[in-house]
Formats: structure tokens, C-alpha cells, sequence
């Protein structure tokens, strides 16, 4: 993608130039106007997820794929052969999804999942370790966002339980699973939202008791654990052969923010929802780097990196903080309870490829 950018950006910077020193002026100022629009339009859709890699044989687990990036991110494994699993919380939605998966001839399934209940997430990981022998994909896809404050039915603030503490939950209840597929991987959806959090994690008050409640604070801070979580588990996994990667998916026009949108003022809410679109990306942009981080060869050895535009990006100190990481670790772990690792079925165990990746010019 970056060398097809500067190619027609070198094509277009001379085509203005050799119109301009014609004293075409005015062509030149709409051509440049054109391509200036074009351009900002192709940057706002961002990378493409390049690999060719098969996925016969594999398992995928996505959670929240109902919708938005989830369900496409799901579609996108499903139609490069992997069996995917989609693990919902209305299971009518699932179901629609999955039909619309199942359409284009992918392999999937849909198993009841509420991260807002760590009962429902033991009770789908123990029917899940007892169906499948092994698991070779796992994204940790939903999540919640700008929500007012509310309490879980296990007395914790639903962002952070449904953003994070579930998926450690999920996470650490599948790791044998995990670990029986011999290359697995684990894809942890953050966002450039962690960088929101400045001040870190409010370890003396994550259930928002002290002080007021700040939606976009408490998103932030989910995130950031999102991508300290990530970088634990990277270093407890370094020898077991899963990986571990966090993505920022980008500005994606997706049911996150419906809540946020419920906001606006009914007579601005449709000419700045349709607006904001022009510069968003698809559910199916957002998609690509998760797709890129859970199988493309060229990340195999970048575990615990985080990931925007298919590329190892940057994070906060804060993100970088072993010392945080391992924290949360153990706060987290205090919270969920038990984290002991299932065992796997014993089914027998499909086969396990190889991805690829190849660079798109």
C-alpha cells in the first residue's frame, strides 16, 4: 500500500506540475483538488490486510461478532477456510450473522457469550474446552464504549468488565486450548483510545466510586488494558508458541459509539452520523488488522507489539510499563477469581498450516 501511495503520488505531483507550467492553472487547481480529496479519502480507509494465507483446518474464536468489526473480522477468517465460533451475547443476532457468513460458504457457529457476566463466561469456556480439542485463533473483538455508569451483575463498571476483566478471564480459561495448537494466536482489540489515559489506571477506584464518572476516561483506561494485558500475557506465553498482539482498528463507523451518538441532537444526529461516514472506515476496513495480526506470517514473531494499518505502531509509556502490566495482571486476576486453564476435548486435532504474507503494490 505504501509503495502504490508513492507511485501515484509521484504521478500526480508531476501531471500538476506539467499542467501548471502550461499555465493551465485553473485545471491544475481542480485536478490538485480532486487528488488532494482522493487522497485524504484513501488514508482514512487505511491498510488492507494482504496475506493469502489458507486457514483450512484452523479455529477461530471472535467475540462480539454479531456485528461491525467482529462480524467481519469473522467473515474474513471464515473465508480463508478457518471454522470460526461466534461468541455472542444475543444469540438471534449471531445467528443472522453466521446465516449471512454461511452464505458466501464459510464454516460457522454461534455459542451464547455476555462479558458483562463472569458466570456466562465460565459457563461458555467449559462448553467450549468440551467441544474443541484445540483453538487456534482467538480475537477478543467486543467491547462497550461512553456508556453512563453501571454496575455488572458482579458489582463491577461494566467498560472495564466487558472490555477488559472478561476477556482476561476468557483468555486465561482457553490457554490449554490455546497452547494444544501449537502456533496460536491472540488478538486483543485496543484502540488509539488508550493514549487517553495519561495518568494510567486508576487502580484506587475502577469501579468509579471516589470520583465522577467520565465515560471517555473510563474507555481510555479499558483500553490501556487492553494493551498492557496484551503485553503480560506476550511475556508469560514467550515459550508456549502463542502469540499475543493488540490492534487499534482505526476510526471505524461501527455500533460502538451508538451510544455517544444517542447524544446528539435529534435534528443534527443523520447530517452528522452521514458526514462522519465519508471519513470513516467499513466495519470491513476496521477488520484488517486484526486479520493481518491473527495470521499473517510477518507477525508470527512480533507477540506482545501493538498493531494500526496492519503495522507495528508506537504506544504511550503508560503501555509500556512492565511493571503496570504485571499489576493489572494481578488485580485483574484478584477480581475474576479462579483462572486455572480448561482441558481441551479430546477430540482429534485438525491439521495446522503456515499463513503468509505478501506485500499488495
Amino acid at each position: 500500500m505504501a509503495v502504490r501511495a508513492a507511485v501515484l503520488g509521484c504521478g500526480a505531483a508531476g501531471g500538476l506540475l506539467l499542467l501548471a507550467w502550461c499555465d493551465s492553472l485553473l485545471l491544475a487547481l481542480l485536478l490538485g483538488s480532486f487528488l488532494t480529496w482522493s487522497w485524504l479519502i484513501d488514508w482514512c480507509r487505511g491498510a488492507t490486510c494482504t496475506s493469502r494465507a489458507s486457514l483450512q483446518g484452523k479455529l477461530a474464536l471472535v467475540t462480539g461478532a454479531n456485528t461491525g468489526i467482529g462480524k467481519e473480522t469473522a467473515r474474513g477468517l471464515a473465508a480463508r477456510g478457518a471454522k470460526v465460533v461466534l461468541a455472542c451475547r444475543d444469540v438471534k443476532k449471531g445467528e443472522a450473522a453466521a446465516n449471512d457468513i454461511r452464505v458466501q460458504g464459510g464454516i460457522v457457529e454461534v455459542m451464547h457469550l455476555d462479558l458483562a457476566s463472569f458466570a456466562s463466561v465460565r459457563t461458555f469456556a467449559k462448553e467450549f474446552a468440551a467441544k474443541f480439542a484445540k483453538l487456534d485463533i482467538l480475537v477478543n473483538n467486543a467491547g462497550i464504549a461512553f456508556h453512563p455508569k453501571q454496575l455488572t451483575e458482579d458489582g463491577h463498571e461494566q467498560v472495564m468488565q466487558v472490555n477488559h476483566l472478561s476477556h482476561f478471564l476468557l483468555t486465561n480459561l482457553l490457554l490449554e486450548l490455546l497452547e494444544a495448537a501449537g502456533r496460536a494466536r491472540v488478538v486483543n482489540l485496543s484502540s488509539l483510545a488508550h493514549t487517553w489515559a495519561k495518568q494510567g489506571i486508576q487502580w484506587d477506584d475502577l469501579k468509579w466510586e471516589q470520583k465522577p464518572f467520565d465515560s471517555w476516561a473510563a474507555y481510555g483506561q479499558s483500553k490501556l488494558a487492553n494493551v498492557l494485558f496484551t503485553r503480560e500475557l506476550a511475556r508469560r506465553q514467550a515459550r508456549s508458541g502463542v502469540t499475543v498482539y493488540a490492534v487499534h482498528p482505526g476510526a471505524v463507523s461501527s455500533e460502538l459509539g451508538r451510544a455517544y451518538e444517542a447524544r446528539i441532537p435529534a435534528f443534527l444526529r443523520t447530517y452528522v452520523t452521514d458526514l462522519s461516514k465519508v471519513f470513516l472506515k467499513t466495519a470491513e476496513g476496521g477488520a484488517q488488522t486484526s486479520l493481518h495480526c491473527a495470521f499473517a506470517e510477518c507477525a508470527e514473531g512480533e507477540t506482545g507489539k501493538y498493531y494500526s494499518d496492519c503495522a507495528v505502531k508506537a504506544v504511550t509509556s503508560q503501555g509500556m510499563d512492565d511493571k503496570q502490566a504485571k499489576k493489572l495482571w494481578e488485580v485483574s486476576k484478584g477480581i475474576v477469581g479462579d483462572i486455572s486453564p480448561l482441558k481441551p476435548s479430546r477430540n482429534p486435532e485438525p491439521q495446522i498450516g503456515r499463513a503468509s504474507c505478501r506485500e499488495r503494490v
